[in-house]
């Protein structure tokens, strides 16, 4: 008999039976149910199982936190159950049918970024790297930097942007990839379409912005200018998305003997075409005009209200989803502007809510019951990844999760208000560090102090009256 079937038992009976139970399946820590009716749900029940570290519905999924030993419960509950389960995949569609049309939006984005996450975090600590050696002067009383004195740091420099450049410059490939990926089409031509929209034969994009004269397609009737889009993120979702759709219908009307010929051309060539006519300077022009309104924003006299509000906000964002549509903010602003103030502003945000977690601790050092969750899930905000603490502490006692808003506000107040801006995406949390540009980093520890203490100390104030 399994270690959990009692509490399996007890868990099909607090999610509504087996009847309301859609899908079921894991991942590393939780259960990911998908409800047919969430409100069945007995989640106060469910959080007094001994196995159970606490509850919260995200992208239409009600996830169960289990911990490390979610395999051997996952496999007791389907003995129990007899609900088969299913790939995360399918769960992850089946939920879909629980969401709204934003949820859905801001979902698939996520699934497009995902993918590309670990790339983009090197990428960002590379350049980081490369600026501490490369333009910080650290010898000869200042007069010079590691790379000017060191035959080895210099070629490791130049070294390090052929990393850096394959990350960031064509990044549309890893985009137009993971659409086709995401969407179930062809994955080769997704990528081949994304090299045609950054090949070494176009001019950069930027470049023309600044009065270059691009040269091109002169087809006789017309004449195409030879643009690259490196770089860019929303010329190559719009691509990426026409593809995907053009596949889909030549795929559909295309006789099958003769489809390997006809769908790859016909999906290939007119969105090749179309993404450097139409799609490459709609969306050109639409990420111009987000990266110019929050770079506006952030260095307006009203910086301070800006800063604060997003501060304020960013970990309810995670909760909702919406978080997701910063990665693509974040990185048309490194293309634009060369870094990005918004990024420092998501690291303090998880570090605020790490710190509020950390006070918990504190408070509640004799609980070891407690430490079993509050401890793994202090480290991974401090680490970047809030969700173990958002739902499985924060929220749960609610005015840690209110005094991790309140520092991480005030952090990043002092952030966009020192100018603090980072080379790229990078690691979301203490290490972000590295991703600072080296002339903010002295200040971008100063307002990690703030949303180190600050939610601490008041968790331990607020907490000391709630918990006693």
């Amino acid at each position: 008999m399994g270690k959990y079937i009692d509490d399996s038992k007890k868990l099909l009976e607090y999610v509504g039976g087996r009847e309301n139970i859609s899908a079921v399946t894991h991942c590393v820590t939780r259960m990911r149910f998908v409800l047919k009716d969430t409100s069945k749900a007995d989640k106060e029940q469910i959080e007094k199982l001994k196995s159970v570290k606490g509850t919260f519905i995200q992208a239409g999924q009600f996830q169960v936190i289990i911990g490390n030993t979610v395999t051997d419960f996952y496999n007791d509950f389907v003995k129990v159950s007899g609900v088969e389960g299913i790939s995360k995949e399918e769960v992850k569609d089946a939920a879909k049918s629980n969401m709204s049309f934003i949820q859905k939006l801001m979902a698939n984005l996520a699934e497009i970024f995902s993918p590309l996450i670990p790339a983009i975090i090197v990428g960002g600590l590379i350049l980081g790297f490369r600026n501490i050696i490369g333009d910080i002067k650290f010898f000869e009383n200042g007069t010079k930097s590691l790379i000017e004195i060191s035959q080895f740091w210099s070629g490791t420099h130049s070294f390090l942007w052929l990393i850096g450049e394959a990350i960031f410059h064509f990044l549309p490939v890893g985009i137009t990839w993971a659409i086709t990926k995401k969407m179930g089409t062809t994955q080769i031509l997704g990528i081949v379409l994304g090299i045609t929209l950054v090949s070494p034969q176009l001019l950069n994009a930027y470049s023309v912005a600044e009065g270059t004269v691009a040269p091109v397609w002169d087809f006789g009737f017309a004449k195409v200018n030879m643009i690259g889009y490196q770089a860019q993120v929303i010329p190559a979702i719009l691509a990426g998305f026409l593809l995907v759709y053009l596949e889909r219908f030549f795929r559909r009307i295309s006789p099958a003997s003769i489809s390997m010929i006809i769908v790859p051309f016909f999906a290939l060539v007119p969105t090749v075409i179309i993404a450097h006519t139409v799609l490459g300077p709609i969306g050109w022009t639409i990420g111009s005009w987000i990266s110019n309104v929050v770079y506006s924003g952030l260095t307006s006299s009203f910086s301070w209200i800006f800063a604060g509000i997003f501060g304020f906000v960013y970990a309810p964002l995670v909760i909702t989803g919406l978080h997701h549509m910063t990665t693509a903010i974040d990185l048309q602003l490194m293309s634009q502007v060369g870094g990005t103030l918004l990024w420092p502003m998501i690291a303090l945000s998880n570090i605020a809510q790490g710190s509020a977690v950390l006070a918990m601790i504190y408070l509640q050092r004799k609980n070891e019951e407690e430490k079993q969750v509050s401890i793994p899930a202090c480290i991974s905000a401090y680490l970047g990844v809030t969700e173990p603490a958002l739902f499985g502490i924060n929220l749960k006692y609610g005015f840690p999760f209110i005094c991790g808003m309140i520092g991480s506000g005030i952090a990043a107040i002092v952030s966009v208000g020192s100018g603090v801006m980072a080379n790229a995406v990078g690691i979301g949390g203490l290490p972000g560090i590295l991703s600072i540009q080296p002339q903010h980093m002295l200040m971008f520890a100063v307002t990690m102090g703030i949303a180190i203490v600050v939610p601490f100390v008041l968790t331990v104030i607020v907490g000391k009256k709630k918990l006693s």
